[in-house]
């Protein structure tokens, strides 16, 4: 086949995926492929590329790319921002045109740009000259089936997921497991993977970014090694291991009141019935849950830089009540964390019935004072900030006492199980019949509070000015 120009200026691994797709669609072989390339590793800049190619060949024929996202907004419209871009380096600014907010049209030829989401309606397109599903692993597998993947029945189309990895069950991980098989049949390319190791190779600031995301987040964290390292989560299981946990051990000494010239966070987990969210329980699903705890959080700013973000927390202290109704530990509250531990960083939980508790102890405390709701997308985030911590060695607990806080907060931490869920998401608890997950939420909230407090003039010091 002609080398096409259109790719020279791409890099060797993004070269070997365009010459091969454009292989197929010119050859009219009606290949599927599978593209799995670490996060900004380029695989958007291949596919707009690989669009702009083949808009350019069939200018003067009648052809759709049809090409797909998990949402509209933005995913899609980055997408064809991208196209658009492009068509104006490659000197075709003012031939191209845009049509019904979705199709960008050169002479004949067109790019048609739709969303994956359930409730989109994409029926009735068709796809000429390239399919492509963007964010794969991400786009249901009935929804790729039933309405994007007939579009091109008629044409033999050339197909193409890109994405990064999650779980066993993804659209995207099935179809490299069937184009694994098919190569092993025929020997013809269909699966391309380029993990974080392979993009470095050709940017070296890219790797160094890595890195650093390598030491914030730690190289097994479900992040990194999906998206980076290009290698998928199996199912749930512990949500930390005996090594993660050996890791949050520390080794200073519990404590009960401020020190001086110390910076203190909480996170507060409030008692309460269960939340329960699209289905699925956030917090502990039994009526029974009726403790209140607090954790208390000394801030270490010793390795505060622009490159480390985020402070070392040690966890001083936790306050546990049981069957103690809000209104009576209001008081109580304000005392220990204003009086007692000067926080200046408070996250509390505001779902449901705490969110009273959370207006009150802003009216009492001012902006210090962060509430926080659950939702899956919020508690995923929370949980991925608790392993990051975690993994980083940035997060240690006091070392033990014997105390009741103390033998309780250990075995949350043991029974602690996690569940991957579809969209890069993860739910973190304690099941019902191991116990409560009060300690562990209230111990992801006070990191939450380390996050959101950025002190100014850190940079070196492991002390902040009062």
């Amino acid at each position: 086949m002609k080398k096409i120009k259109l790719l020279d200026h791409l890099r060797p691994y993004q070269y070997e995926i365009g010459n091969a797709v454009l292989a197929s669609v010119l050859g009219h072989r009606g290949l599927t492929f599978s593209v799995e390339i670490a996060r900004q590793g380029g695989k958007n800049e291949l596919s707009a590329c690989l669009e702009l190619g083949l808009l350019v060949m069939s200018i003067g024929e009648s052809g759709n790319i049809v090409k797909c996202s998990p949402t509209f907004r933005p995913q899609t419209l980055i997408s064809m921002l991208r196209l658009k871009e492009r068509l104006n380096e490659a000197g075709f600014a003012g031939i191209w045109q845009s049509e019904l907010g979705y199709i960008i049209r050169l002479g004949n030829a067109r790019a048609v740009f739709l969303s994956a989401d359930e409730s989109s309606n994409v029926v009735g397109n068709t796809a000429h000259l390239l399919l492509e599903i963007d964010e794969a692993q991400d786009v249901g597998k009935e929804k790729y089936s039933k309405e994007f993947k007939p579009m091109g029945a008629t044409t033999n189309v050339t197909t193409v997921l890109y994405g990064t990895t999650w779980d066993d069950a993804t659209l995207l991980e099935e179809t490299k497991q069937t184009n694994l098989e098919l190569e092993r049949r025929d020997g013809i390319k269909r699966h391309f993977r380029y993990d974080w190791q392979e993009v470095a190779r050709h940017n070296p600031d890219y790797r160094a970014y890595v890195e650093r995301e390598r030491e914030r987040l730690g190289e097994n964290h479900p992040l990194f090694l999906t998206q980076y390292r290009l290698l998928p989560v199996r199912g749930g299981g512990g949500f930390l291991d005996a090594a993660q946990r050996e890791q949050l051990q520390g080794e200073h000494a519990r404590l009960h009141r401020a020190e001086a010239s110390r910076t203190y966070v909480a996170g507060i987990d409030l008692a309460g019935e269960a939340e329960e969210v699209e289905g699925e329980y956030l917090v502990r699903p039994d009526a029974g849950r009726d403790a209140t705890v607090v954790t208390i959080g000394e801030l270490d700013f010793t390795d505060f830089d622009e490159l480390h973000r985020e402070p070392k927390i040690r966890i001083v202290e936790h306050y546990r009540w049981v069957g103690v109704k809000h209104p009576a530990l209001y008081a109580r509250l304000v005392d220990i964390l204003k009086n007692v531990w000067k926080c200046r960083r408070i996250v509390v939980d505001a779902t449901g019935v705490g969110e009273p508790v959370t207006s009150f102890l802003r009216k009492a405390l001012g902006s210090r004072v962060v509430p926080f709701k659950f939702t899956q997308q919020s508690k995923s985030e929370l949980g991925f900030n608790l392993l990051a911590a975690v993994n980083s060695g940035r997060l240690k607990v006091y070392k033990g006492d014997g105390s009741k806080e103390y033998q309780e907060f250990w075995h949350e931490i043991e029974k602690a199980r996690s569940q991957y869920r579809p969209s890069q998401t993860i739910n973190f608890y304690v099941d019902p019949s191991h116990g409560h997950d009060d300690f562990l939420m209230s111990l992801a909230l006070a990191v939450e509070a380390g996050r959101e407090y950025v002190p100014r003039g850190a940079k070196g010091s492991g002390q902040i000015p009062t």
